[in-house]
């Protein structure tokens, strides 16, 4: 199983824990990182992921995650056909880095792309003709546990 993970859900276990869907959240991404580690899940990486990365400005922060990204076994590259499906889903109401995301994703037949974030995730279930799943990082815990 390929997943890709949006940086929000790189983050996720970074952020105030005293809220509890983050907390929940959380839990998830790190029960997935522990899959990814096991050898059960492949994680993919990006150009598009270490370019957001590298400009965390919080120090710690920024190491932690690019830590978590190394354990992908795949980087994706941003070639002219997924610069032109990520314009095409700009059309549709992506924000610019979310639809380079959602495109590396697509363009490399991920299983599933994952997100925290709601907006996102309502927006990206809207499109169709992509050769990814879009799902929530809780409900791909449902997916990977079956």
């Amino acid at each position: 199983m390929r997943i890709y993970f949006d940086s929000c859900c790189l983050q996720r276990p970074l952020d105030d824990q005293t809220q509890p869907r983050i907390r929940v959240e959380s839990e998830a991404v790190l029960a997935l990182l522990s899959a990814v580690k096991s050898g059960d899940i492949i994680l993919l990486n990006s150009e598009a992921l270490e370019y957001e990365m590298k400009r965390i400005p919080d120090e710690t922060r920024r190491t932690e995650v690019i830590a978590v990204l190394a354990l992908a076994k795949e980087r994706l590259e941003l070639t002219d056909t997924a610069e032109l499906l990520a314009e095409s889903l700009e059309t549709k109401g992506l924000a610019a880095m979310d639809a380079v995301h959602i495109s590396l994703a697509s363009m490399a037949k991920a299983d599933f792309f994952t997100s925290c974030d709601d907006k996102l995730l309502r927006k990206a279930l809207s499109v169709t003709g992509l050769d990814c799943k879009i799902i929530s990082v809780l409900n791909l815990i449902s997916e990977v546990i079956k």
